[in-house]
């Protein structure tokens, strides 16, 4: 397949770190050049109970990297009887990157520690902070999740943040667009934000769904 026929995911994804659990999310527009492919492509999976991943680039080599991911976190748990530790599944996949996944990458959960977000390059940089952006869209989330950050956020609070850096980025981000993902990875575990509930915050911060 040619450079100009590759499925990329454009996109703009968030990791969040809360004051118990951490936010993953990220838009669902998939793009080849100036090409909307799709408008409901899924860009945050759940790696284990208490791990997941958001992902931005060629979507073949993410669905890739996602099952590697599920397949290596679950010997791990067979292995040692209990979750991999958050920073431990980021490690590895910054080790696994680097033999070319053209990727950029967010991994989050919560383990014993609390909540962990890292964002993993396409070198295997593996960088752990408070909010992550990854993708075409994240200059300007990252503005508006500089802008709304705080320690020791709330669910609800994260997922309101979560919402306004998409929807700033879908406004000026050609890549970036149609639906959103959002999921809460806490004590209990990975959890999907529902649709309803999602545009239900929508509505109430402002903001038309989608836009």
């Amino acid at each position: 397949m040619t450079e100009e026929g590759i499925l990329k995911t454009g996109t703009t994804t968030i990791g969040l770190k809360l004051k118990d659990g951490v936010i993953l999310a990220s838009d669902q527009r998939a793009t080849m050049q100036n090409l909307i492919a799709s408008s409901s492509v899924q860009k945050v999976y759940p790696l284990s109970d208490n791990i997941g991943m958001t992902i931005a680039g060629v979507v073949g080599d993410a669905q890739l990297m996602v099952r590697f991911m599920q397949s290596e976190i679950s010997i791990y748990s067979m292995k040692k009887g209990g979750p991999m530790p958050v920073k431990t599944a980021a490690t590895l996949v910054g080790s696994v990157i680097r033999q070319g996944f053209y990727l950029g990458l967010i991994v989050g959960g919560h383990d014993h520690t609390g909540g962990h977000v890292f964002s993993i390059d396409g070198a295997g940089g593996c960088i752990e902070d408070d909010y992550i952006s990854v993708g075409s869209g994240s200059l300007f989330a990252l503005g508006a999740l500089e802008a709304a950050y705080k320690p020791d956020l709330s669910k609800k609070e994260g997922i309101d943040i979560a919402i306004t850096a998409l929807n700033s980025s879908r406004k000026r981000d050609s890549a970036s667009g149609d639906g959103m993902i959002i999921a809460y990875i806490g004590p209990k575990g990975f959890e999907w934000i529902p649709q309803d509930q999602i545009k239900e915050r929508c509505a109430e911060i402002g903001f038309n769904y989608p836009n």
